[in-house]
């Protein structure tokens, strides 16, 4: 039961101070999940009191959470399902009686409260499933802190002492792209930590060595922020650039992620997230940071880049590349493990398609 991630202020539910405060309090927690869960406690705190009044509420705090992050992608996958669910459910015909709002709310309530638990439960059943892709004397290749894909790994390991009890043979090893190439990596430290105590061998490249290993490897296993309409999805900056060179070399590659990732956008290109980010930043000695007033003319430019800023309703995101994410298409993408199973990347707009329509 969350209590210090409730924020509570003299004017009304802050739904931006409730959604840090619940990723504070646990780091485990997933992006889309926390958001869920801010919004069935906004309704559990708001006195709405009819089916037009709740769901114009629902629209107004998604908007505030996603204005207040810069990459709003994970977040909107889960605010969006919410929302779909909510308006499902509202407008069901029969649902709209006054007399008996407060008890259909009440409903709501108690019924988004399940599916948090459900949503936080997907990740282990993911590992479940999926580490029977990691067979004997396999070498996985992963990046990034998901957390998804630390869960498959250490239950796969789990799986290793169970059938090896006594330190015998060790069933895989572990390739762990980070960005400095060492384990100190922040995001990663906690996981490779963890399956070295396992006696899981792991070692750790930087970015660069990764068309120099994939001889070695089995296959990759990535995590995502977001699964795309395509099938193709958004991760951490250098998933893309993994999933190109397993391509070339032969190698599978498997995308974890949670079905309350799966968002509704079509990207065409890196370009084109619905946000603004700053990974490529052309420079000169003279102006480094005010490239648009050195080019005064070239008002196209400067047009283009002003309605990706207004389009995405927010600051663009900062130049850090640990913070940065691309976009890789779906012909990269072996599968798509969830806690339903494998789906190959076509199967995604079907899935999508089911739970909007």
């Amino acid at each position: 039961m969350i209590t210090t991630g409730t924020v509570l202020s003299d004017d009304g539910f802050d739904i931006v101070k409730t959604y840090n405060g619940l990723l504070k309090e646990d780091p485990e927690l997933t992006m889309p999940v926390a958001a869920i869960e801010s919004l069935v406690l906004a309704l559990s705190h708001t006195p709405a009191s009819t089916v037009s009044e709740t769901l114009d509420l629902l629209s107004t705090l998604t908007t505030q959470l996603k204005r207040s992050i810069t990459n709003p992608i994970s977040l909107s996958a889960g605010t969006d399902l919410f929302q779909r669910y909510l308006i499902t459910t509202l407008t069901r015909p029969g649902q709209g009686a006054r007399g008996d709002f407060d008890q259909i709310r009440t409903h709501l309530i108690r019924n988004g409260q399940l599916f948090v638990e459900r949503a936080k439960e997907a990740r282990e059943r993911i590992a479940s499933f999926g580490r029977h892709f990691v067979g004997d004397g396999a070498v996985v290749l992963t990046n990034g802190g998901s957390r998804v894909v630390g869960a498959l790994l250490r239950r796969a390991a789990e799986t290793c002492e169970g059938m090896h009890s006594g330190g015998g043979t060790i069933r895989f090893k572990v390739l762990y792209v980070t960005a400095s190439g060492t384990s100190d990596d922040s995001e990663a430290k906690e996981t490779i930590s963890a399956l070295r105590a396992r006696d899981i061998p792991v070692a750790t490249i930087p970015p660069t060595a990764i068309a120099y290993s994939l001889s070695m490897v089995t296959l990759c296993l990535v995590g995502a922020e977001g699964v795309v309409e395509n099938g193709g999805i958004i991760n951490r900056l250098g998933t893309y650039q993994m999933g190109m060179l397993a391509k070339s070399a032969g190698k599978p590659f498997y995308v974890l992620a949670e079905s309350h990732k799966f968002v509704r956008l079509y990207p065409l290109g890196q370009d084109d997230l619905g946000f603004q980010q700053t990974v490529v930043n052309f420079s000169t000695q003279c102006g480094q940071k005010d490239e648009q007033d050195s080019h005064p003319s070239d008002g196209g430019v400067a047009d283009l880049e002003s309605k990706r800023s207004s389009h995405s309703g927010g600051p663009a995101v900062p130049s850090r590349f640990d913070e940065s994410v691309d976009y890789t298409p779906p012909h990269l993408i072996s599968g798509i493990i969830t806690e339903s199973g494998v789906l190959t990347p076509s199967a995604v707009s079907e899935e999508l398609i089911k739970i909007w329509f």
